[in-house]
């Protein structure tokens, strides 16, 4: 049933109304006169684009802040200890899930009262749909816990990558200008702005440097550290019996900082991936940040697509440099992120391009 949410057709749906939302993004980030706190930023980023695009709620800006601020103490308690005590982190966890699932049941109230205007089928008209072609009308219960598992999945992870990748844009000022290099050379980019109607899916699948950039941000920075799988039949490793169906867990991080495939492991270098080295193309799982086999992410695609689309407007519309004298350290926990959440201050655009980019909010009110 989730599978066709993260079809080719339903991204290439998704992909104009992920444009808009990230124009507006980074034009609220520019007309900021501070520095922003990037990663903060980014997950409020993903989560709109989680609720506005995704899922097609109309939420207002002032509910949908207040429910990102619910989400954010949902997300901080998920892993805390099963202690149900007043002022546990756990209980917080479940109020915070409470609150979220109330406020989901009436967006989706309205959403199931209100299908006019509309001119794409959202993640949660497809859900629907496709529940029903398999026989099975959802609940409303199934309808809320279906969306609360796409937030949770398109958020903490996104978040991660968005900050790792304007990071190392920001260190790299060669690779931002090999990107801009290439938008030009295939059409999309030109005096400084991006060509109306040339972000198409098939478009941005042929920027084969762009693809090279996402890849190595999600080697070297892959947002979690390892996933589990059920062992189906007993086997050995390294002179170690592993039962039938005990869990194991793999760790994405120590493949790719192990794998031999990989040079200068420690070391950005997109070029990795160019066509004359494909260092990833030897061996199966040397590099897998979306995990592998049968349970690899369904929505893999879709995050790279985010990724990619928030990458041409970085490089196309937008100036930032680095607002403190040195980068962050980086914690793994819970997800990859800048200790301080890396301090950016984006610098607003020139006329023509604030003229362009003026037009997304009427576009976005129509569409979304």
């Amino acid at each position: 049933v989730f599978s066709k949410i993260f079809s080719h057709e339903a991204l290439e749906s998704y992909l104009p109304k992920i444009q808009l939302v990230i124009k507006d993004t980074l034009r609220a980030w520019s007309s900021n006169p501070e520095p922003i706190n990037v990663y903060h930023e980014a997950q409020k980023l993903t989560f709109r684009m989680a609720i506005r695009v995704l899922l097609g709620f109309r939420i207002p800006d002032e509910e949908l802040g207040r429910l990102f601020e619910v989400y954010q103490q949902f997300v901080e308690n998920v892993f805390s200890l099963p202690v149900d005590l007043p002022f546990s982190g756990y209980r917080r966890g479940i109020r915070a899930r409470e609150t979220l699932q109330k406020g989901l049941e009436k967006a989706i109230q309205e959403k199931l009262q209100n299908t006019q205007g509309k001119d794409y089928a959202d993640a949660l008209d497809i859900l629907i749909e496709s529940g029903k072609e398999h026989g099975k009308e959802l609940t409303m219960q199934e309808l809320k816990d279906g969306t609360l598992e796409l937030i949770f999945a398109a958020y903490a992870t996104t978040a991660s990558a968005s900050t790792s990748l304007i990071m190392q844009l920001l260190k790299h000022p060669r690779v931002l200008e090999k990107l801009r290099e290439e938008l030009r050379s295939k059409g999309i980019l030109h005096n400084g702005c991006i060509c109306e109607g040339s972000l198409r899916l098939d478009n941005i699948s042929s920027l084969h440097y762009l693809d090279c950039v996402i890849k190595e941000v999600l080697r070297l920075f892959t947002p979690i550290s390892g996933g589990y799988r059920t062992v189906l039949q007993t086997f050995e490793l390294d002179g170690f019996q592993i039962p039938k169906g005990w869990s194991v867990m793999y760790s994405i991080r120590d493949t790719h900082d192990t794998a031999p495939v990989f040079k200068d492991v420690d070391v950005f270098d997109p070029e990795r991936f160019e066509q004359g080295r494909s260092e990833d193309k030897d061996g199966r799982f040397h590099y897998l940040p979306f995990g592998g086999g049968v349970r690899t992410c369904l929505g893999k695609h879709l995050a790279k697509l985010f990724l990619k689309a928030l990458a041409i407007e970085l490089a196309s519309t937008s100036r930032f440099e680095l607002a403190t004298r040195t980068f962050p350290k980086i914690t793994l926990v819970p997800v990859v992120h800048p200790v301080d959440g890396l301090k950016v201050k984006f610098f607003g655009l020139d006329s023509n391009q604030n003229e362009i980019l003026a037009g997304t909010d009427a576009m976005l009110g129509a569409t979304v």
